[in-house]
């Protein structure tokens, strides 16, 4: 029995999908106008270890990802410039090939952290046609209303609108959470953006209403119903989503149809560095590839975020990610132990195992404690080896830490020699001497243990 915890109703709930053994998933991919920091992969590992659970449990998935390359703006309040147009001016590209640029990187990054590609990516480029038509439908609701600058969704006009954020819209101040400008309301929104008199854009379109380009909440409500439905199972995305784009979402998605538009919304919470939010316009802008260049495969960096529940925040160091890294090394070493070792019996205490990690999951993903249990069971003498095996790999098409390809590490010749001239000190008795080679070859990296038949060297 899967549940999760709802962000629209605040409480744990039973999972049950709109059709039998089919759920269908929409997460909010990335603006494609710079890398994806760390921060942003820890929303992604959380939404890829959702549709693990949900494979774990024999469902069929269907997973939509957008790819936001136009519309969204560097101010919430539907004012500043297109992220994609300043990554113009900053790189002295046109926006489509920094789109496609960018795009590609995020999807070179969701590779090396072994998460798996949603059934169908879109872009919002691609489905200009599909936006139009839904501010059609709106305008003809009388959800809409035109000003200086664009099309605009009138919130007043939806009784229950904020129900995600429990936001109060008489308590909303104009210039508080946003300039108002010539809007009628302070959470009114941008459907359909006019495109400056006085430049022309890289990505531009002819629209009813003039030339110009979508705001960015009807792009996810466009591209979603097109592949999901009018209404969904789950929808996903960090907290910095709730307020904002995913609350505008709901309003102009279930203005236009009349129906509910997703059953469950899940959100993950922020990674944290110093106590400040992990943000690309921010100094604490570190990438996949800042850890990368800094030895760590990314793997670690998965592995760190499944020591914290998706719905705490998870502080950042190089001293707890240098941890996760060597937890993974030791659960790797021990997954390579146990590989060709075979016995010749079952024992059942395996099954036990599975059916607390199956708990565990199920209970809103609570990874931390099924990465807990394949550790106690890989400590616990009475299962076989081959049982600890079996199920590490089991458990493992759920965590994602890609064990099943665990190779032997090639030692470096320069760790060899160490090891050796240490062996030699050991035998003559310099245990001094021998010391610190131990030290010195932990400094790089690597342990070395005692052994009958010598010694056993094995990356930290």
């Amino acid at each position: 029995m899967l549940k999760l915890y709802n962000t629209l109703t605040r409480k744990k709930e039973i999972f049950k999908p709109l059709k039998y053994d089919l759920v269908r998933i929409y997460t909010c991919g990335p603006t494609v106008y710079q890398y994806a920091h760390i921060g942003n992969l820890r929303t992604y590992i959380f939404e890829d270890l959702l549709k693990r659970v949900l494979l774990y449990n024999k469902y069929k998935v269907k997973h939509v990802m957008n790819i936001t390359d136009v519309g969204h703006l560097t101010s919430d309040a539907d004012t500043g410039e297109d992220k994609l147009e300043v990554a113009k001016k900053r790189e002295r590209r046109t926006a489509w090939e920094i789109a496609e640029f960018y795009t590609k990187a995020f999807k070179e990054d969701i590779k090396k952290l072994d998460i798996l590609l949603p059934n169908i990516w879109c872009k919002a480029t691609d489905h200009i046609k599909e936006q139009i038509n839904l501010i059609k439908l709106l305008e003809k609701k009388g959800f809409t209303y035109k000003t200086e600058d664009g099309i605009y969704f009138d919130t007043s006009k939806l009784r229950d609108y904020g129900k995600l954020a429990r936001l109060k819209k008489e308590k909303l101040k104009s210039g508080i959470r946003i300039d108002i400008k010539d809007k009628k309301h302070a959470t009114d929104f941008a459907l359909w953006k006019f495109s400056p008199k006085d430049k022309k854009r890289d990505m531009e379109w002819n629209s009813p209403w003039g030339i110009g380009f979508p705001g960015w909440h009807i792009e996810c409500s466009a591209m979603s119903m097109k592949y999901l439905g009018r209404t969904f199972d789950i929808h996903c995305g960090g907290i910095d989503h709730i307020p904002i784009h995913h609350t505008n979402e709901i309003a102009q998605s279930e203005a236009t149809t009349g129906k509910k538009f997703v059953n469950y919304w899940l959100h993950g919470e922020f990674l944290v560095l110093k106590d400040i939010k992990m943000a690309k316009s921010g100094e604490n802008f570190i990438t996949l590839n800042t850890l990368i260049e800094k030895s760590y495969d990314p793997l670690a960096y998965r592995y760190l975020c499944l020591t914290a529940h998706y719905k705490s925040p998870l502080d950042f160091s190089y001293e707890s990610l240098d941890s996760a890294k060597s937890a993974l090394n030791r659960l790797k070493n021990k997954i390579l132990e146990l590989k060709n070792k075979k016995d010749n019996w079952h024992n059942d205490n395996a099954l036990t195992y599975e059916k607390r990690f199956l708990e565990y999951i199920n209970d809103d993903l609570n990874v931390p404690r099924a990465l807990a249990l394949l550790w106690e069971l890989l400590d616990d003498n009475n299962l076989t080896m081959q049982d600890k095996y079996k199920l590490a790999i089991k458990f493992d098409k759920m965590l994602g830490l890609n064990l099943g390809q665990a190779k032997k590490e090639k030692i470096p010749k320069e760790i060899i020699k160490l090891a050796e001239e240490r062996e030699k000190s050991r035998k003559l008795k310099k245990w001094d001497v021998s010391d610190k080679l131990r030290q010195e070859i932990k400094h790089k990296g690597y342990l070395i243990e005692d052994a009958d038949s010598g010694y056993i060297i094995k990356k930290i």
